[in-house]
């Protein structure tokens, strides 16, 4: 039985468990607690974070970019990155550049950085323009992009009280990927903590 040392409050995390239920696989869920990370988790990822993806047989993966990315070649039905080359690669540049668009302005929101609420809001500005532009942030569809933003969007609306009225779009996106049943769960999950 495949194994996800996860943590509920994780939006890394999140990003596997997503994925995990896009592809319908099932998976045993051993919740980590951040606060007090056992000592053979470092013997899983030397850097003591989740998620840790583990297959039977002894296959030890950490990381949620990496995980997701082997998820998707191990079982490629149903598809999370595009057909096209070129949106594939664009993908894994979106993917790369996460901290960036993304996850620094949140992280520096959640400390109570001065200014950060400014900083935020120009990086979702930033996303509302793409998704003005296109469905998803892969492109025409859904994919590990949407996947990959997705923990962090649900988190800074629900936990941060961060709203997307200001960002039609991007609101828009987040609704649609909520009806998701993976997304769903995700979001009721933060909801119930």
């Amino acid at each position: 039985m495949t194994t996800l040392y996860t943590a509920e409050r994780c939006p890394y995390a999140a990003r596997a468990r997503i994925t995990l239920a896009e592809k319908g696989l099932d998976y045993d869920a051993v919740e980590i607690d951040l606060n007090d990370r056992p000592a053979w988790l470092y013997e899983k990822n030397p850097l003591g974070r989740v998620p840790v993806y583990e297959e039977a047989g002894g296959f030890v993966l950490p990381e949620s970019e990496v995980i997701m990315e082997y998820l998707e070649e191990r079982y490629p039905e149903p598809a999370l990155w595009p057909a096209d080359p070129a949106e594939r690669a664009l993908g894994r540049l979106w993917l790369q550049r996460f901290d960036g668009r993304l996850g620094d302005a949140y992280y520096a929101l959640r400390r109570g950085s001065e200014g950060a609420e400014d900083e935020l809001g120009a990086k979702l500005a930033g996303l509302d323009q793409v998704l003005e532009a296109q469905p998803y942030l892969t492109g025409r569809e859904y994919g590990l992009v949407d996947v990959a933003y997705v923990p962090w969007l649900i988190r800074a609306t629900e936990r941060l009280g961060v709203s997307l009225e200001p960002f039609p779009a991007l609101s828009e996106w987040l609704e649609r990927l909520s009806v998701r049943p993976a997304v769903a769960a995700e979001r009721e999950l933060v909801v119930a903590q």
